[in-house]
């Protein structure tokens, strides 16, 4: 079984496995259309029943905390799951509906408490599977081509951000109760779509993790030495990386999530007006991933992550510079621009310097995990400092937290670990 991964995997080194790709972002799409609403339209049901930034920001913060515990965990336990369905997709088989069903019920929710619960179950839930279709990549594709597959995948989330922008526009001030039950659609729809296509037991990522496993006896890389392997690294540069994470992922989170009240406060859009403003940003985003999953696998993802950066910060400060609606759309898709140079090459980045191939599961996790952290603490602190000043600083404020994530992914060194470059055509 070993002689046999190397022998498959040298032959189609470099080339991108093009059916897995459409798969894979078919499964990202699936779970993206639903998050995507959530956070366009959430913060305005919480504002409902509360007029703090800094609340809005801190419960729609729920969910990535929950996936700091979560998604580590389930993307560990998935690299050691062996299934006749794989060990990514009995997770997603059984997660999508149960997690349509939580989400369904927000908008039917007739207090806060209640609207808490909803929130909380279907993150719980959506939680628990996020990180698994990301895992999906390295496992189908060599390291090679893995920016340019999961270029493919951030079109299909850049497509749910369309998708929700129209819901928005055209759907959400008629009938909020039917707007949350397409994007729940569409979810299960996708994912049992990609359930019995994606033939995951003839990916060579699975194949190697049977290989692996019973090479030493069953024992595998279990979740401690992978935790441990990353703190003891003397060159850091996986840390970094993680830190640079959260304060992208805060900065792009709060953009997101307070982009609805603060278009509402400062423009004085309807919600549903509001709302839409995703759509030129995801029209951006689509233009923009996969050339620049391209450009990166050759030009190299650090630097390309770094003047996404740039582009990000100047993109605020664009919106931040004239306080009304083309400018604010200007701003917003040059923000866009940026942040798909990072979307495209972040976990791409932690997939290529984990260990060993046969735990991108977990490192998927790990990913997910700093993500959350920014994602959770990203809006809390940003709209934190908007009630100590006003709505109209919201983007100068995500400015400054780019600048610093900017400066964490400077100290970022390497591009691929020294135990992928030992593995060779097996990474």
């Amino acid at each position: 079984m070993n002689a046999a991964v190397p022998a498959e995997t040298s032959a189609t080194a470099g080339k991108l496995n093009t059916r897995a790709a459409m798969l894979v972002a078919l499964a990202v799409f699936a779970q993206e259309s639903v998050w995507n609403f959530y956070d366009a339209q959430v913060p305005a049901s919480i504002a409902q029943y509360t007029t703090s930034a800094a609340l809005i920001g801190l419960l729609m913060g729920v969910d990535n905390a929950l996936g700091i515990v979560l998604q580590p965990l389930v993307g560990h336990l998935s690299d050691r799951t062996r299934t006749r369905w794989g060990r990514r997709v009995p997770y997603l088989v059984v997660g999508a509906p149960v997690a349509a069903v939580f989400f369904v019920l927000i908008p039917h929710t007739g207090s806060l408490g209640a609207l808490v619960v909803c929130m909380f179950l279907f993150a719980v839930v959506a939680n628990a599977f996020k990180p698994l279709t990301d895992a999906l990549t390295p496992d189908f594709q060599v390291p090679q081509r893995r920016s340019l597959a999961n270029g493919i995948a951030k079109v299909a989330t850049s497509l749910t951000i369309i998708v929700s922008a129209l819901i928005s526009l055209l759907v959400v001030d008629r009938s909020l109760g039917l707007a949350f039950a397409i994007p729940a659609v569409l979810m299960v729809c996708a994912m049992v779509i990609v359930a019995l296509t994606i033939r995951e037991t003839r990916s060579p990522g699975y194949r190697r993790a049977l290989a692996d496993g019973r090479s030493d006896g069953g024992g595998g890389w279990s979740f401690r030495r992978v935790v441990g392997e990353l703190v003891h690294d003397p060159d850091h540069s996986r840390i970094f990386l993680l830190l640079g994470i959260v304060a992208t992922a805060g900065t792009w989170a709060a953009m997101r999530s307070q982009l609805t009240p603060y278009a509402m406060e400062v423009i004085g859009l309807s919600r549903g007006e509001a709302g839409s403003l995703t759509l030129p940003a995801g029209v951006a985003f689509v233009a923009a991933a996969v050339p620049l999953s391209f450009v990166s696998d050759r030009a190299g993802r650090r630097r390309m992550i770094r003047l996404g950066l740039v582009v990000m910060v100047v993109g605020c400060l664009v919106t931040f510079s004239v306080t009304s609606l083309p400018v604010t759309i200007t701003g917003i898709v040059i923000a866009s621009f940026g942040y798909a140079a990072f979307s495209v090459n972040g976990v791409v980045l932690m997939w290529n310097l984990a260990p060993s191939g046969a735990v991108t599961g977990a490192y998927s996790g790990l990913y997910a995990v700093a993500a959350a952290v920014g994602a959770s603490a990203g809006p809390a602190l940003i709209g934190g400092l908007v009630d100590l000043t006003d709505w109209r600083y919201l983007f100068l404020h995500s400015s400054m937290v780019g600048v610093a994530a900017l400066g964490l992914f400077l100290l970022v060194r390497r591009e691929i670990s020294s135990g992928q470059l030992a593995e060779g055509g097996r990474a």
